[in-house]
């Protein structure tokens, strides 16, 4: 077991150890009680490895991708762990370096040529290729489930056996450069996803795009060949789109935020041939306003009147419900990009020394959109009209509609919610908490109404994002139980699955596992009735 008195001992326990797979599965150590009712597959995806031959990335989100699954039998817990056998991964493994740049590392596929022609190929496309390391988050299409990242390209796994599949390029069906990895699911079953297609001046737009559950009768396409655009958002700035990781949807509408962390698109198709990294090509416009767009579903049209807040940077909105004529949306909210800074591995060491702290604390803002705004309310009137909240919407001198939200919950991150109020009004939030470093140190339930927050922590330990699973006959919003993979710098500690009941937030077992698990970033449970298909 490593040393982990130092500060560079912790973070390599942590980040930026190379973590060995476990292909075959392994049964856990259970601690404690498994409910019976809970069957299924808890799949994981992050960062597992950040070193090839001698070269090391930069960035923590670049690692290549491992998958990991804690499978749930009559009370016994199986796991096993695979890397994602991505075209990047074959490549880097084949070359022994780093031959694929990720968004943090600018990698130099061929040290001999002269790094001008390599520059040309690139200028000669307005967005350079990108990988399908695809380590952020699992998906689900159809009956089918892929490995997702932020570019063009998801790949197809065995939920079962952790395999990589099939490579799938959204271009080939939306002309989509960039994709989130937070999807919706709506109550037909189909996927909801948002993208950025980056053309020259005036085509560069974001798109909303639906991909059906399941093929139509007698179509011999495949599922994909089905997705249709439901709309188009035009970029304010046209070369330089809002950088998004999320957006929000209720059961009429759809939120977009259009944040001013900007992309700018010829920096990027220019980043090799100056030897810089994409991630240095995103800014933050202090100045400039945060635009928030509603699309209604059923006319696939803008709502009339243009809203706003102030500069503001999101990654993870949490729910987003309908009330009395008024959109309610809460997110995780920072003041400024500092987060993503944060986490190149030189700077983690920082933060854990408390040399440098957290410049920006994620807080959990409430926004209330009305829907119908009169045309002759006085400037500076407050619209919103709904209770139980202090957010608030005031007409300004262009007409506009200025949102101010409601502070409800500071320090919350990877925010999860029982999926069945998706879209609905609902109450409980499920995240992990952070307090001077970016890294979570516990997980908590927070209340909106009462604002009661319950927590788990542990000395050493160092959980991931919390997971609902309903309970089969649940009757109320928090019957059911909170999964998080929890890695420890205890060297007597081994990691573990942490299983929690929702209401009490009261720990219920644990499946300890003798193998090297990596701190993930998100994830799907997929019912044992899913997997059979």
């Amino acid at each position: 077991m490593q040393n982990v008195n130092t500060v560079e001992s912790v973070v390599d326990v942590i980040f930026s150890s190379n973590r060995k797979d476990c292909p075959e599965p392994i049964k856990a150590e259970v601690r404690g009680e498994i409910p019976k009712w809970l069957q299924g597959t808890l799949l994981r995806n992050g960062p597992g490895i950040h070193k090839v031959g001698d070269m090391f990335y930069s960035h923590w989100f670049d690692g290549l991708a491992l998958l990991h699954s804690f499978t749930f039998q009559n009370g016994e817990v199986y796991y096993r762990s695979k890397y994602l056998k991505s075209d990047t991964y074959n490549s880097n493994m084949e070359a022994n370096r780093i031959v694929v740049s990720e968004f943090g590392t600018m990698a130099y596929p061929d040290p001999c040529k002269n790094i001008f022609s390599k520059a040309f190929t690139y200028l000669s496309h307005v967005v350079p290729a990108f990988t399908d390391n695809c380590l952020i988050n699992i998906i689900k299409l159809g009956d089918d489930f892929y490995a997702s990242t932020e570019t063009n390209f998801i790949r197809k796994i065995n939920p079962q056996n952790l395999e990589t599949l099939e490579k799938v390029d959204y271009m080939k069906y939306v002309t989509v450069n960039i994709a989130t990895s937070h999807p919706h699911y709506d109550s037909a079953g189909n996927t909801i996803n948002m993208g950025t297609s980056i053309g020259d001046k005036a085509k560069t737009k974001y798109l909303l795009f639906k991909i059906p559950p399941k093929i139509p009768d007698n179509s011999k396409k495949s599922l994909l060949k089905h997705a249709e655009v439901v709309c188009s958002i035009p970029c304010n700035r046209l070369l330089s789109p809002s950088y998004y990781h999320s957006f929000g949807m209720t059961e009429n509408y759809i939120i977009f935020i259009e944040q001013p962390l900007k992309l700018d698109i010829v920096k990027m198709a220019t980043a090799y041939f100056r030897g810089v990294n994409w991630a240095s090509c995103i800014t933050f416009h202090k100045d400039d306003k945060t635009w928030i767009h509603i699309i209604d579903k059923r006319t696939k049209k803008h709502v009339s009147g243009k809203f706003y807040t102030d500069a503001l940077v999101t990654y993870h909105h949490i729910n987003a419900y309908e009330e009395d004529g008024h959109i309610v949306f809460d997110i995780i909210a920072y003041k400024d990009n500092s987060l993503y800074d944060m986490f190149y591995l030189a700077n983690l060491k920082k933060d854990f020394s408390q040399e440098t702290a957290m410049t920006s604390v994620p807080v959990c803002k409430r926004f209330v959109i009305p829907l119908q705004c009169e045309k002759a309310v006085n400037e500076g009137v407050n619209l919103v009209r709904i209770p139980m909240t202090t957010a608030k919407a005031r007409k300004d001198e262009n007409g506009d509609i200025y949102c101010e939200p409601e502070n409800t919950c500071e320090g919350i991150e990877l925010p999860r919610i029982n999926y069945e109020y998706n879209g609905k009004k609902y109450r409980y939030v499920y995240a992990t908490h952070v307090e001077w470093r970016p890294i979570p140190t516990k997980i908590v339930k927070f209340d909106n109404i009462t604002k009661e927050v319950l927590s788990w922590t542990e000395d050493m330990s160092w959980p991931a994002e919390p997971m609902f699973i309903p309970h089969p006959e649940a009757i109320e919003e928090d019957d059911g139980v909170i999964l998080s993979s929890v890695v420890s710098s205890d060297p007597n500690k081994a990691p573990f699955l942490l299983i929690l009941d929702a209401k009490t937030f009261q720990e219920m077992g644990r499946a300890s596992v003798n193998a090297n698990i990596h701190l993930d970033l998100h994830g799907i449970f997929i019912p044992e009735e899913n997997l059979t298909k």
